[in-house]
């Protein structure tokens, strides 16, 4: 299998892990020859309430029953869309209440960006340096990082880049801005969180001269930081949320929301004003229904707390430089790149999975599942505690 994967499969990477997967359940993921593998990763904060959840499974398996794929987006109700709508509606703050479902975030991001360039009537997005949007050539065109876009120029233009957490650069926000879209919590960069009350400032520059505010909670949104959305640890309430991966319990998934007086600017003027295929489709509707419900019904939103502290009580060693980040939303951060490579690689060859950041390549993630035990959180840090002591 191995050899059909490079020989088939289109790859990202020169050195992908190249597991062999079999299974995965709940905390672990399985390889072919049986060994069993503690993901501290949960796909990259995508499998927010473990590997095949039971209700998620469930709710896959009672809806491939009943249809899959009847209709492009927006023409047909359908249930489990509506349901999985509503209750976004009744946990988003006013007027955070139409949603719109699409295939992935990246798609969303590229909905939120359209949707500011509609309702403002203006071109110019402001968007931050080391910033991770996707990687569709909108998204692309958001990231400030020249070396991951040089190849694919030229992109979008009008795009504006500030520094995130300089409050001087607000200024930069201006009469010709349609909309600033930021990570509420920066994540490639290495999870740098809002300081001084800078999201609200943000907003407030934002409704000074007539843009909006996007915040991207791909990442930080669906639980993991111990609300159910990030924005609501720094009180400020965008005009447009772009949600994803967690959102999905293990479906692709992205969704953007606004006023119902925005959202409906893309329904004339031009009709069609966004458009997909399979966006809303009722199996993925019905596992994210699902994966929200088990979220919002549970502690486990309240847990991630507690879980952070016990990584941070467990996490202590002289090449752990700080850990960083919120909820089950963190990194490690180590002197070198080196060191970061050695620590997941090893961690790997002893059962326990981890992963990189984009650009902050001192940085090694830790974005468990949710539901992780205590006990598998003990057993995850031992592996990486003695694995620091052989580097």
């Amino acid at each position: 299998m191995k050899d059909d994967f490079f020989k088939y499969q289109a790859q990202t990477t020169p050195f992908p892990l190249a597991m062999e997967v079999a299974k995965a359940s709940g905390s672990y993921i399985y390889d072919t020859s049986g060994k069993a593998y503690l993901d501290f990763v949960a796909g990259v904060s995508a499998c927010s309430i473990g590997h095949c959840h039971p209700a998620v499974v469930q709710a896959i398996k009672n809806q491939a029953d009943l249809y899959l794929h009847v209709m492009v987006y927006g023409e047909y109700i359908q249930k489990p869309a509506i349901e999985l709508t509503k209750l976004l509606a009744k946990h988003l703050p006013y007027p955070l209440e139409k949603t719109y479902l699409t295939n992935s975030g990246t798609e969303a991001i590229e909905g939120a960006i359209k949707l500011a360039r509609r309702v403002t009537n203006r071109s110019e997005i402001i968007a931050a340096n080391k910033a991770y949007h996707g990687n569709t050539m909108g998204s692309l065109s958001l990231m400030g990082y020249e070396e991951r876009k040089q190849a694919f120029r030229p992109l979008v233009p009008n795009i504006r880049f500030i520094e995130f957490n300089n409050e001087t650069d607000l200024l930069k926000i201006t009469n010709k801005t349609a909309g600033v879209i930021l990570e509420t919590i920066q994540g490639g960069a290495g999870f740098i969180q809002p300081k001084n009350g800078y999201l609200t400032k943000v907003k407030q520059r934002c409704k000074e001269v007539g843009a909006l505010l996007i915040l991207d909670e791909i990442q930080p949104g669906i639980g993991r930081t111990g609300k159910l959305f990030g924005f609501e640890n720094y009180e400020v309430i965008p005009d447009i949320v772009v949600t994803g991966k967690g959102l999905g319990g293990g479906l692709p998934v992205g969704a953007f929301t606004a006023s119902a007086a925005h959202m409906n600017m893309l329904t004339e003027n031009p009709m069609l004003g966004h458009i997909t295929t399979f966006g809303g489709n009722s199996v993925i509707a019905a596992a994210c229904l699902a994966t929200l419900r088990t979220i919002i019904n549970t502690n486990l939103m309240s847990a991630a707390l507690q879980k952070e502290a016990l990584f941070r009580k467990y996490l202590k060693h002289a090449l752990i430089k700080e850990v960083r980040g919120i909820g089950l939303m963190l990194i490690i951060m180590l002197p070198t790149s080196q060191n970061a490579l050695d620590l997941v690689m090893k961690c790997k060859e002893k059962g326990l999975i981890l992963f990189f950041l984009l650009f902050e390549k001192r940085a090694v993630r830790i974005t468990p599942p949710l539901t992780i035990s205590e006990e598998e959180i003990k057993i995850g840090c031992d592996i990486i505690l003695s694995t620091l002591d052989e580097l």
